[in-house]
């Protein structure tokens, strides 16, 4: 269940070195949190996190990997829906050389539909772009910027009802 007290209180939330306003925020549960994603990939792309900082999956405890993957499941079933899609894209990049760019578990959730990428493992590349400046292959990704708080804050606000 989303804890709005908690958000409200707090203000912001830990991502490795970036705090991130609560109002990014759409779900938490006691170990984890969801947000929506500053440069998605593709519409409903967003993180599932550990409120801990926790830099590799190997250092979360039993209870936070547990925590982490059923927030992701329930979170990419929803989307799933809310965006008519067909499929779900689930993805970890554990440590820098697996391209881990922030240094905090995530998982990135995306809503897949056919034909959203013309090869399918592009998604992985795409993810990785938001971060790096690898050269653009996707008419998708030339297209890709920052999104304003407001663009932000008004997807979050549309995907909490779905969690309540």
């Amino acid at each position: 269940m989303c804890n709005r007290a908690e958000m409200s209180m707090e203000g912001y939330y830990t991502f490795g070195p970036h705090k991130i306003d609560a109002k990014d925020v759409f779900y938490t549960t006691q170990l984890s949190f969801a947000m929506v994603n500053l440069r998605p990939a593709l519409p409903g792309h967003v993180l599932i996190i550990p409120k801990r900082e926790v830099k590799r999956v190997a250092d979360l405890t039993a209870e936070e990997t547990c925590d982490l993957w059923l927030t992701a499941q329930k979170v990419g079933t929803q989307l799933e829906s809310y965006h008519n899609a067909s499929s779900l894209t689930f993805n970890i990049q554990d440590g820098p050389e697996a391209g881990q760019t922030v240094p905090h578990v995530h998982i990135h959730i995306l809503p897949r539909k056919i034909g959203d990428f013309e090869r399918n493992d592009d998604i992985y590349e795409a993810i990785d772009e938001k971060e790096k400046e690898l050269k653009r292959k996707l008419d998708i990704e030339k297209e890709r910027k920052d999104r304003s708080s407001e663009e932000r804050i008004q997807e979050a606000n549309a995907y909490r009802p779905l969690f309540l």
